[in-house]
């Protein structure tokens, strides 16, 4: 595609010598995980090679263990243990190498954080405390324990050259083993200072450099200061004095809540202050993270000298091409990240992440989906009825409309986007609308795609547009039954005028106070609604069945600050209890543990416990003598937006002859005697 970027950004688009080698750009994709690790490699390479051709210059691994020690099992991590692992990892050198960008490994040893489940090698740390997550301890490292990590280090570089990488880490952050001996509390007889202390991080940077030669940049992640947030100025002198010996300084806070901050909390470019400083403590190229979505804000930051490489994680997930869009001067076709960690919360689920933004990410090679291309319908293209312009109806009329399909979306109300324009709502989850703003912009560039608010469809309806293929996009709604995890056959009590939906609420209707609200679904929404609640100054009483606020947000990095903001708030959270029954003045609770009962005030409730699939008109128009119906997303089986999202896009890229074949990547044994299949 032509260049036809404004001037002013063409520093973004630099070369810059880094060591031995020669970044393209100055877009650098730090490392993340990604739930595929070395259980799917080819998965991994097929996506990270993606973020080549989308323009990032540096594309680096997750996290790559050196040895049987640093086990992370259930969580899918890289590993250079052994030759089968340079071959699978120089599958994704060759996809990043295809599209001229450098391929970066980050070697990893977990320390105390490596519980080693499937390995079974004993836990090693500079002091024995608990395995992260266990009931049982590291071994305290001696001498010859501290030998043998500098050889399988050294062991690790010597594999990551030879896959074909051409930036290396020394990973020193994030609690993990070589931050753990930078750590006073966690290395005691380490050394006063931390230049002691950090002795053997400096050796593994020297031995490092040795053995890649002239092979590889040498690059150290790790933090400007210590765990507590002090020690600033003793980690700048730490940092200057390795500096001769790195190419390139990633540096991040000890908070990851900030570093991974989500967007209800933590805004674009939050580590700005704190890593202003490390270009001139050190003298080197510098890159940090900061969810950046916004061109201008990149500018600023290498412009203002802070930062010589623009790090990104979630941006890259949510627009692998957000480089090649800035190149080309499509700002407003950059898909910006919503700061929803659905991503994150994948791979602490042990699977492959995937993206609410994205809907290809996760999918490159299992699927073949590419997250800017769509394959055209060929021959004659009858038309398609998408109804509700929520995330999976607005995904699937994109898609459509992308493939040459003639859509018609309608949507019952005024405003589109469905459940996305309604948790928007919530506090700090405006940047959620993206979901909504980014499609309508993309359909309003389709003259196939005809946008139809404010029509809500009956069967005549359908049947009189004349399309023969209908998706029915139609979402769900929160019950008020009662009907979820703690009761599946609903509570007869609920259905009570004190009672009101989370739609009702979201929507501007509010209850009386003192109001309860009953969470048996444990992600955000009812930790959300206590919260818009109680900044309106209503008394609140948040009841769970978990032991914690939002527990599912969890995985988000969303639960500690939703359970920290409605202490401040002056919720009241009761935990380990159910809103057994609405009575009158009073919501009684039961003990999930003891059974027993209390009472409390209660003139307001909102139960947050399950939704209803909204398939009435699907169900309607069957025996209707159409060529094509579908239900999808929530429709179908309510999820997250992502869910959503996804399945709006994989009714698209099926409908008309698509691909449906979906490849696993797995072992398989060659049968004794026998040929190998796969």
């Amino acid at each position: 595609m032509t260049d036809t970027r404004d001037p002013r950004f063409d520093i973004l688009f630099q070369p810059l010598k880094i060591g031995p080698v020669t970044a393209p750009n100055r877009f650098w994709q730090v490392p993340h995980c990604t739930g595929m690790g070395n259980l799917y490699p080819r998965t991994l390479a097929t996506m990270r090679g993606i973020k080549a051709e989308g323009g990032w210059g540096v594309v680096n691994t997750e996290y790559c263990s050196i040895h049987p020690s640093s086990d992370d099992t259930p969580a899918p991590y890289a590993s250079l243990w052994d030759e089968g692992d340079v071959a699978n990892m120089a599958a994704m050198t060759e996809a990043v190498h295809a599209h001229g960008a450098l391929a970066g490994v980050e070697l990893w040893h977990g320390g105390l954080r490596s519980k080693n489940v499937l390995s079974r090698a004993g836990s090693l740390a500079p002091v024995s405390l608990p395995a992260e997550g266990a009931p049982w301890q590291a071994r305290r490292m001696d001498r010859q324990d501290r030998a043998d990590l500098r050889d399988w280090h050294r062991l690790a570089v010597d594999r990551a050259v030879r896959a074909g990488f051409d930036v290396i880490y020394v990973y020193a952050a994030h609690t993990y083993l070589l931050s753990q001996f930078l750590d006073p509390a966690l290395n005691p007889e380490g050394g006063a200072s931390l230049l002691e202390r950090g002795r053997i991080v400096a050796d593994l940077i020297a031995e490092a450099r040795e053995t890649a030669g002239d092979s590889a940049a040498i690059a150290i992640r790790i933090e400007v200061t210590d765990e507590d947030g002090g020690g600033a100025e003793a980690r700048a002198e730490f940092l200057a004095s390795i500096a001769p010996m790195v190419d390139v300084f990633d540096v991040t806070i000890p908070d990851y809540a900030v570093e991974m901050g989500p967007s209800r909390f933590v805004r674009e470019a939050a580590l700005r202050d704190h890593v202003a400083h490390v270009k001139a403590a050190t003298g080197k190229p510098v890159v940090a993270v900061g969810r950046f979505t916004s061109p201008e804000t990149m500018l600023a930051e290498i412009r203002q000298g802070r930062l010589d490489f623009i790090g990104a994680a979630r941006p890259s997930i949510a627009d692998p091409f957000l480089p090649e869009k800035i190149r080309t001067g499509r700002f407003d076709d950059i898909r910006e990240c919503i700061g929803c960690n659905i991503c994150y919360a994948h791979d602490g689920l042990g699977a492959p992440i995937r993206c609410t933004q994205n809907p290809a990410m996760g999918e490159e090679w299992r699927r073949g989906w590419h997250p800017e291309r769509v394959p055209a319908v060929t021959g004659r293209v009858e038309p398609v009825l998408v109804i509700g312009g929520g995330p999976a109806g607005l995904e699937s009329a994109l898609t459509l409309g992308r493939r040459g399909v003639p859509v018609m979306l309608a949507e019952a109300e005024e405003t589109l986007g469905g459940r996305v324009t309604l948790e928007s709502r919530l506090p700090g989850l405006s940047e959620w609308a993206r979901v909504r703003d980014w499609r309508l912009h993309q359909i309003g560039k389709l003259a196939n795609v005809e946008v139809f608010p404010a029509s809500r469809m009956t069967v005549d309806d359908v049947l009189a547009t004349g399309a023969p293929h209908v998706i029915c996009a139609t979402g769900s709604r929160w019950r008020v039954d009662g009907r979820g995890r703690s009761f599946p056959g609903g509570m007869a009590s609920y259905t009570d005028p004190r009672t009101l939906s989370p739609e009702a609420v979201l929507s501007g209707a509010r209850p009386a106070g003192p109001v309860v609200i009953f969470d048996d679904d444990n992600y955000h929404v009812a930790a959300g609604l206590a919260d818009l609640l109680a900044s309106e100054g209503m008394a609140v009483t948040y009841v769970t069945t978990e032991g914690r606020v939002a527990e599912w947000a969890g995985y988000t990095v969303e639960q500690a600050g939703l359970h920290r903001r409605l202490l401040e708030r002056g919720v009241t959270i009761l935990t380990g209890h159910t809103v057994a029954a609405l009575e009158p003045g009073e919501a009684r609770l039961d003990c999930i543990y003891t059974g027993r009962s209390q009472r409390i005030p209660c003139e307001g409730f909102v139960p947050v416990t399950s939704r209803e699939p909204q398939d009435a008109l699907w169900s309607d128009l069957q025996e209707k003598g159409l060529k094509t119906l579908l239900r999808i997303g929530d429709a179908a089986a309510p999820g997250l937006i992502a869910h959503a999202v996804h399945d709006g896009h994989r009714a698209a890229q099926e409908m008309f002859g698509g691909e449906t074949a979906v490849l696993r990547e797995r072992v398989v044994l060659t049968p004794p005697g026998g040929r190998g299949v796969g």
